[in-house]
Order: structure tokens, then sequence, then C-alpha cells
């Protein structure tokens, strides 16, 4: 394999939950020794937040479960990302419509799903949005992008046929 799997997360200002799952997503293909088979990025659908760092209280939340999203500065989806990644994942229905509004000649809606359609207890599929909540609301949203990215990478591998290369095929 030479190009590495090109995932892009997406939710509204690319400060909570999509940030959280691109590392929590990258955590999980490192301790599977994936490293060099994925590309993995976030992104917002708004532009307000542009350059800041993730919300302080994801950044707690991060840390409290031993991952960093200090590095993290937001940016914004653009058009010309439904060709440059293989796959996008979207936080919620409102970014759905968002990133395909920009796919003006419907050629890569194949390429962005609703992320939770790889989480076991999808609910409505939509991981919410915890900016106005607590910090239960911060934490539910880590155990949804905890179990969610468990499935999704599980779901890659056999895609793209990487068993023999997983460290520790049995996690």
């Amino acid at each position: 394999m030479s190009d590495p799997i090109r995932i892009q997360f997406v939710c509204l200002g690319n400060i909570c939950r999509s940030p959280l799952a691109k590392v929590v997503f990258r955590d999980k293909v490192e301790e599977a020794g994936l490293q060099e088979h994925f590309k993995i990025a976030s992104s917002g659908t708004g532009s307000w937040h542009i350059g800041d760092t993730a919300d302080d209280r994801m950044r707690e939340t991060a840390q409290r479960n031993d991952l960093s999203l200090e590095e993290h500065r937001a940016s914004q989806f653009e058009a010309a990302d439904l060709e440059r990644f293989d796959h996008i994942f979207v936080m919620d229905k409102s970014n759905l419509n968002d990133v395909l509004h920009l796919d003006e000649d419907d050629e890569y809606g194949g390429k962005v799903r609703l992320f939770r359609e790889f989480d076991p207890e999808p609910d409505d599929y939509q991981v919410p949005d915890p900016y106005h909540g607590g910090r239960k609301g911060f934490e539910r949203v880590y155990d949804i992008v905890e179990r969610t990215s468990d499935m999704l990478l599980h779901r890659l591998v056999d895609e793209y046929d990487l068993e023999e290369h997983v460290r520790n095929p049995s996690k």
C-alpha cells in the first residue's frame, strides 16, 4: 500500500467533536501500529474558530483520558477536501448537509458519512455538540467517539485488508 488512507473528521467549529475524534482515532491507529497507513485530519464547516485551540473543556476531557489536544488549531472544511480525502466522517446531520452542499457535481457523496454509522449504540446517528453544556456532555462525547473509533478502525482494517499489518490483532 503506497498511499495512506486519508481520513477527515468534521464538526461545526472544529474545536470540540472532530478534534477529539482525530486524536482518539489516531491513538487507536498508533496502538495498532498502523500509523503509516493513515493520514488523519479534522475540520469544521464554520469559519469563526479558524486558528483557535480546541475548547478548554474538550482539552480537559482529552487530558483526563491520556490524550492531548494542545497542538490542535481549528481549520475549515473546504470543497477541495472532498477530493483530497478518502473518507469524511461528519458528526451530525447538519455537518453532513453542509459538506454535501460543497459537492456541486455530486461526485463525492460516497465518501461522506455520519461518524456514528459505526457506533454499536448509534442512537440518532449524531454526535451531540457539547459546546453549550457542562462536563457530562463532553464526557458523553468522549465515550461515543471512543467506541465508534474502535469500530471504524476495525471496518477500515477489513476494507483495506490491513489485518496482517496490525501490531496486536486481538485488540
